[in-house]
């Protein structure tokens, strides 16, 4: 149960009702004053501010428990926008949420491929006006456009020397003032692995008092942590590369420079070059084995995996058991009660690396014997990262002030 802590400023107290209202659904005034701790006089007077604001309404009665019914409370869907866009090599995926976090609109198109921000980004932005347009949201209540990205981020907005201008030019800390200087919206740029996390906490509805982990993969792994009710960044905004975590020592050589990093052995193609080593595998799923092939190679391998394909599932197999043993150090390391598995990369074949993470957790975890870890996939779907976009800008704007205690 989440409790609003002594000496909470007045917007750090609105920020942790709306949050409490948000992850509640539904909830009445009392409820409000169990959950927070605060008087119910002091709850009369945030809500009574909320009210006036437009963010939450008044929603019907409680059930009835011989006086007088309490009168339900929730978010008021209509009263913000925002807009989530996920740029990937292969696709570009663009939402438009009401506050709560649902979709009204949505949007895929062609992903960056091999074109240069300066080139793309002239196309995201008339594809973003454009949906804006078909959404037929109200100005006024638009708050901001998210957009995750793969890579690093630039401590406090700089940018990060390259020494690869390719590898490193569609970076969040790279595109950041190229974005801004084309949308004439507010705009925030996130790792694309924190996004899916807070999308999950803001769109699932998760409460402040539950932290929790979400994998997100595509190309790579990347992992968000939220805790307290807010995406964990580190010291210069680049927590949970664990796709640059050492799980062989003896291992490939890693991209990174490292060697035997979980990517270079788990990622889609390392799967697809342990593919490449089967004639026969690569001639029945006509397995093309180019750069921008990788992701769509790596589906055919997952979709046929999940049917029970013995080849197919063996090298999937693999993967998830690379997978669980990283997860598992991360969950000794912090802890955690509950992982969710989100991204493109969970879209095939998502059960079999819950599965055998969850199996490996469990048997393995130096907290299995106080409590376990549930290990389980995302229910927003392929789109994650676009609707974890928007919802960092909703909470931003929304709930930027919590301070609760457990």
């Amino acid at each position: 149960m989440a409790k609003v802590l002594k000496g909470a400023t007045a917007q750090e107290t609105h920020s942790a009702i709306l949050d409490l209202i948000r992850s509640s659904g539904t909830v009445t005034r009392v409820d409000l004053a169990d959950r927070s701790g605060l008087t119910g006089a002091s709850i009369s007077r945030v809500v009574k501010q909320l009210l006036a604001d437009g963010l939450i309404i008044e929603t019907g009665y409680g059930d009835p428990t011989g006086g007088k019914r309490a009168t339900l409370l929730q978010f008021n869907p209509r009263a913000r926008h925002a807009v989530g866009i996920s740029i990937d090599t292969p696709s570009t995926t663009y939402v438009v949420t009401d506050m709560s976090g649902r979709v009204i609109e949505q949007l895929q198109s062609r992903g960056i491929g091999k074109d240069a921000p300066e080139t793309a980004v002239k196309r995201i932005t008339d594809e973003l006006e454009d949906l804006i347009v078909k959404a037929e949201v109200e100005p006024s209540t638009l708050v901001g456009v998210g957009v995750a990205l793969a890579g690093r981020q630039g401590q406090g907005g700089t940018r990060l020397l390259r020494t690869d201008s390719d590898k490193y030019a569609w970076e969040p800390f790279a595109v950041r003032d190229t974005l801004q200087a084309a949308i004439d919206h507010p705009i925030v740029v996130e790792n694309d692995s924190t996004c899916a996390a807070i999308g999950e906490f803001w769109a699932g509805r998760i409460p402040s008092a539950n932290d929790f982990a979400t994998v997100y993969m595509a190309a790579g792994f990347g992992l968000g942590l939220v805790t307290n009710g807010d995406v964990y960044r580190g010291s210069s905004s680049n927590v949970g590369e664990i796709g640059h975590m050492v799980i062989d020592v003896d291992g490939p050589q890693c991209w990174c420079g490292g060697q035997g990093c979980l990517e270079s052995l788990a990622a889609p193609a390392a799967v697809v070059r342990r593919a490449e080593k089967d004639g026969m595998l690569v001639g029945r799923l006509g397995l093309r084995g180019r750069p921008l092939s990788i992701r769509s190679d790596f589906a055919k391998i997952a979709r046929l995996a999940a049917t029970g394909d013995a080849r197919c599932l063996s090298l999937i197999e693999e993967s998830a058991t690379y997978l669980a043993k990283a997860l598992l150090s991360i969950t000794n390391l912090l802890d955690l009660n509950q992982i969710i598995l989100a991204g493109p990369g969970f879209s095939e074949a998502g059960d079999i690396y819950v599965r055998t993470a969850a199996a490996e957790i469990n048997r393995l975890s130096f907290m299995r014997a106080m409590h376990p870890t549930r290990v389980e996939l995302s229910k927003l779907g392929p789109s994650a990262a676009a609707l974890g976009a928007a919802s960092l800008v909703l909470h931003s704007q929304l709930t930027p002030h919590q301070r609760v205690s457990r």
